[in-house]
């Protein structure tokens, strides 16, 4: 596919008109209700709500008319109006019946946010957390069905790798979410907590709407119109930062920058690590937003430019192996929300995210840029309380370019350019408040195998008691062959899973349990015939796999005055073949049991939340090849016990100190064994171990607000 897509943002459906119809829309309690659409029936004028639940719209339509009222999680109101006198009007809604309790479909889905009936994470968990370090993805790993792979930071779900976990900024894709780092060297997510209202985390069975994801999606929503002006300084042992919002009108702009460096650090508390140059990072956020008659306009831009220089010890290699990356990276993104007319909603985005690599190597550099975009049209219509229908279309579009340049044998480039056009359309049915059911489907082209798929997605859940529901979910997920295989092989064709879940989750006085079991089956895997993906290699989708297991989530915010706590289990059995794999057996990402106790108490006297959180896992596998069985070896089990301590010395300011592996647990990660035997006819090892034992933080947050009524007790 040679050109792009170009999807216009607005439409307009404004006509001339002479009268103008206004009011203000509240629930039974008189609160605001915000983007309820307001429309004279059989015709195209109307308006959605505001947040204070006003609206205001002209027409030309005269005498009486009937207006029609609906909102999500109210019956539809229809009045009797006389065009001529109607103004400043109030409409009291209703709650559609059972709405307060009506059943949630909770299968394979995570919930941060404090407006979500399923929230099973706050939005100030993920800062919070102690260990998460105010990363993201930190913060999910102590959610049940994910892996602790402390070499790599990333989300690995279910047996899943990392690149089978897909990252959407306000619905739109992000190509590169994770930060630059070395081999061995954990990466970081790229976005501050602090700009989003809400997070969801499927672990499986996910919407129709998302796609080129074989276990996984991340849905990041930033936040909408603020309430306020505010300035927040931060002073960190790795680094300083800031963030401003501006607020006017019908707009807002909110930025925030960091700088991070790891030199004063590393004076302070040496790594294991031989830096040339430790890591550095310039990097920032910022989104604007504007309000329009009817619905809300969001651009958002992010930047990342870091740099590090290190010696890492090769066991195959005499002395040490230089290893020097530069990364820069962006990704912006443009999406419209708004509503239109008879109860339809629109949804239009489009992104652009650019980043390459600068590596120098012993033996030669490597440099690569990859060009990614996604455009995405949606459109919503809630037909009544019971009734939703959801469709659209998207695209994405990946050019990848590479060049080894090996100071021996000359230059190898390698790229590929990958073109994905997809449909998806969802239906949701409430049967009673007791029983719901999803139908989605979705349909994909590859372009670059000319081949098409259509897979199907349905969930359902039904609630047994009052405070008890069961929910199932089934789907078929694709995506393109990995990143790091297609430069070698551009024909490599999509992978497959199918995923079945069943969940049980219970509800009450803050309290939360949450029980699901899971069956994944993988299909059209990638193998090649190596040992490594390279030039002259045979590739071929012929691989498969599968992971069955349980999941178990405990959370009390109830029992204990001043004290919420989470506990979670997970236990996998998983086998795949794939890559260079010569048989069936479970990726050295894997760990059997995985368990998180995390706590968070508040002291009063001490004006002090002190938090607590120990990660287990038993041991992982590797492969030895001083044995005759494939990877058949284990990890001895590892452990984290970190500590989060947050002072607050007035309600605009924090001290907040952290510290990892309390206990100084030795952990393996994994081995690095030699190419070749000694004259024994053994082979030589090394572990793979963090690159510091124990890791300490401490930081001093300031805020600044315009009424002084923002504070840090907000992040506590």
């Amino acid at each position: 596919m040679k050109g792009f897509y170009i999807i216009f943002f607005f439409i307009f459906t404004n006509a001339w008109s002479q009268q103008t119809i206004s009011g203000k829309v509240v629930d039974s309690k008189n609160k605001p209700i915000d983007k309820a659409n307001v429309f004279i029936d059989g015709t195209y004028d109307g308006a959605t709500t505001a947040a204070d639940g006003t609206f205001s719209f002209e027409t030309s339509e005269s005498g009486t008319q009937v207006l029609k009222i609906t909102a999500l999680l109210y019956d539809t109101a229809s009045i009797n109006i006389d065009v001529l006198n109607y103004k400043n009007q109030t409409i009291v809604l209703k709650d559609a019946e059972g709405t307060l309790d009506t059943v949630v479909i909770n299968a394979g889905t995570f919930e941060a946010g404090d407006k979500s009936k399923s929230a099973v994470l706050k939005p100030l968990d993920i800062v919070t957390t102690a260990g998460s370090a105010g990363d993201i993805v930190g913060a999910l790993l102590t959610l049940p069905g994910t892996q602790t792979v402390g070499e790599s930071g990333r989300l690995f779900i279910r047996g899943g790798e990392a690149n089978e976990t897909q990252t959407f900024v306000d619905g739109i894709r992000v190509a590169q979410p994770y930060g630059a780092a070395a081999n061995n060297l954990p990466a970081r997510g790229r976005f501050s907590p602090f700009l989003f209202k809400g997070i969801s985390f499927s672990t499986g069975g996910y919407s129709a709407e998302y796609g080129e994801a074989l276990s996984s999606v991340l849905l990041l929503n930033t936040t909408d119109m603020p309430t306020e002006e505010q300035t927040d300084i931060s002073i960190m042992t790795v680094g300083l930062g800031l963030s401003n919002t501006q607020k006017w009108k019908k707009s807002a702009f909110t930025f925030n920058t960091s700088y991070i460096n790891l030199q004063p650090y590393q004076w302070i508390a040496p790594q294991d690590v031989d830096w040339n140059k430790p890591y550095q990072s310039l990097s920032g956020e910022a989104v604007y937003r504007r309000e329009f008659e009817n619905g809300l306009l969001k651009v958002y831009g992010a930047f990342d430019a870091a740099q590090l220089d290190l010696n890492q010890f090769d066991i195959n290699t005499s002395g040490l192996s230089r290893f020097a990356l530069k990364n820069d990276n962006f990704y912006g993104n443009a999406s419209y929300d708004g509503a239109l007319n008879n109860g339809w909603r629109i949804f239009s985005g489009l992104s652009f995210g650019y980043n390459t690599n600068k590596i120098d190597l012993n033996f030669g550099n490597v440099t690569n840029i990859e060009r990614a975009y996604h455009a995405k049209l949606r459109f919503k219509k809630r037909f009544s309380s019971t009734h939703k229908l959801t469709f659209g279309a998207e695209a994405f579009r990946t050019n990848f370019s590479e060049l080894f340049e090996d100071l021996a044998s000359g230059d190898f480039p390698l790229q590929y350019e990958l073109d994905i056009l997809s449909a998806f359309a969802e239906y949701d049915y409430t049967v009673t408040k007791d029983l719901a059911f999803k139908f989605g489907v979705r349909g994909s082209r590859n372009a670059l195998l000319n081949s098409n798929f259509v897979d199907p997605r349905v969930s359902l859940a039904y609630k047994i008691s009052k405070n008890g529901t069961l929910s199932a979910a089934y789907g078929i997920f694709r995506q393109a062959a990995p990143a790091d295989l297609l430069k070698f092989e551009n024909k490599l064709g999509n992978e497959k899973s199918t995923h079945y879940l069943l969940n049980y989750e219970y509800r009450k006085n803050n309290q939360l349990f949450r029980a699901e079991v899971y069956n994944k089956e993988y299909d059209q895997l990638v193998t090649f015939s190596g040992n490594q993906a390279q030039f002259g290699e045979t590739f071929s989708n012929s691989g498969f796999g599968m992971a069955r297991g349980v999941d178990l989530l405990w959370r009390d915010n109830h029992n204990i005055k001043n004290l919420e706590y989470w506990v979670s289990y997970s236990y996998i059995d998983t086998e795949r073949l794939y890559r260079g794999f010569p048989s069936e057996v479970t990726p050295s990402f894997v760990a059997k049991h995985t368990a998180s106790i995390v706590t968070k108490y508040w002291v009063q006297s001490l004006k002090s939340q002190i938090g607590l959180t120990h990660t287990f896992n038993s041991g992982r596998p590797y492969n030895d090849p001083n044995e005759t069985a494939f990877m058949n070896q284990k990890t001895k089990y590892f452990q984290n016990l970190s500590l989060g301590w947050a002072y607050l010395m007035n309600p605009q300011m924090i001290i907040y100190f952290s510290a990892q592996n309390l206990l100084g647990a030795q952990n393996v990660f994994g081995y690095q064994f030699a190419s070749n035997p000694d004259e024994n006819g053994q082979f030589a090892r090394r572990a793979i171990r963090p690159a510091a034992d124990k890791f300490f933080f401490v930081g001093f947050f300031w805020t600044i607000s315009s009424d002084k009524s923002k504070n840090q007790l907000d992040n506590l």
